[in-house]
């Protein structure tokens, strides 16, 4: 079901600009949006939320009135929003761009999410609140391995590539497959959205050891800014430590630090570990698509990168 024409689509671009965790995503994308006239759509799973700031690396309050930003600080911390949610919220927010004739730049990390919005997720069916019930019921008496093996035997399609620790999309699938008889990688195939635009992608590359260095830099400087009292504020205001949106590196840590489980170093540690581990999936993720042009950043100024995007992009 298309949500644009596509007859248009060949004339309506969207710049993404993807790329793990401390790559500098966010400062070429506004670079690159006071230089071709654009506006910023993030494509960050976990900015979306108010209240969570520092630990994930919002653009500041002055990067923001510079350039236009969207899907940013848009939903309450206590809900839930899905990667087709996400997309539809995305693509709302790029016909917003294309109206005032601006050119929208999806900017993040988040792949399944930018994925979402470029490519469109199909409309899930309805899931039976039993079948729910039951599988989280399995999920804790069997465990995520046993799930991922049913799924595996189920719909392989949908298994591959995940891993035990990917429990919540373990899930998603095996509720859609008992609920409708049918598997999710079918549903996907026969429900597709298509966006009424076409995108191009462009991926932040550079060496392994700088991108760890960002991230311990980062790090450092989120926990400098505060990140502890901000969780330490979030658990007075009465949210619960289990809801999805703290379910995030830094936060999740520093969680455990305020509850006394961890000391603060191994907080720091953890969170420098495990930053670490999310940028390697998120590099993972985005060099199976094909579609991603890759730019080196070591030794650029974001501008620098940004002028570099713009050339590409208006000989597109």
């Amino acid at each position: 079901m298309a949500e644009g024409s596509s007859a248009s689509a060949g004339n309506r671009v969207v710049i993404a600009i993807v790329g793990p965790t401390c790559s500098g995503k966010t400062a070429v994308g506004i670079e690159l949006a006071k230089l071709v006239g654009g506006e910023i759509v993030s494509a960050d799973s976990r900015q979306i939320y108010r209240l969570i700031d520092i630990g994930t690396a919002k653009p500041s309050d002055k990067e923001r009135a510079a350039v236009p930003h969207h899907l940013i600080d848009t939903v309450p911390l206590d809900e839930e929003v899905s990667a087709g949610t996400f997309g539809k919220l995305g693509r709302e927010a790029i016909e917003g761009v294309f109206s005032r004739h601006q050119i929208p730049i999806l900017v993040g990390g988040s792949g399944l999410y930018v994925r979402a919005v470029i490519d469109g997720l199909f409309d899930a069916p309805d899931v039976d609140g039993g079948v729910r019930r039951e599988l989280r019921v399995r999920l804790k008496s069997e465990g995520e391995e046993a799930l991922l093996l049913e799924l595996k035997r189920l719909d392989p399609e949908a298994a591959n590539g995940l891993i035990p620790q990917n429990y919540k999309r373990i899930l998603r699938a095996l509720e859609i497959y008992y609920s409708s008889g049918k598997p999710i990688s079918q549903l996907r195939k026969e429900n597709k959205l298509t966006p009424g635009f076409r995108t191009l992608q462009f991926g932040m590359r550079l060496e392994r050891g700088e991108l760890y260095s960002r991230i311990e830099k980062r790090v450092d400087e989120m926990i400098s800014a505060g990140l502890v009292d901000e969780v330490k504020e979030l658990l007075r205001r009465g949210f619960e430590p289990g809801i999805n949106s703290l379910q995030t590196v830094g936060y999740r840590e520093a969680i455990s630090y305020v509850q006394g489980k961890i000391r603060f170093e191994d907080m720091v540690s953890l969170i420098k570990m495990n930053t670490r581990r999310y940028a390697k999936r998120q590099v993972t993720w985005f060099k199976k698509d094909p579609r991603i042009i890759w730019v080196g950043v070591d030794g650029k100024s974001p501008h620098e990168i940004a002028e570099e995007i713009a050339g590409r992009f208006t000989s597109a």
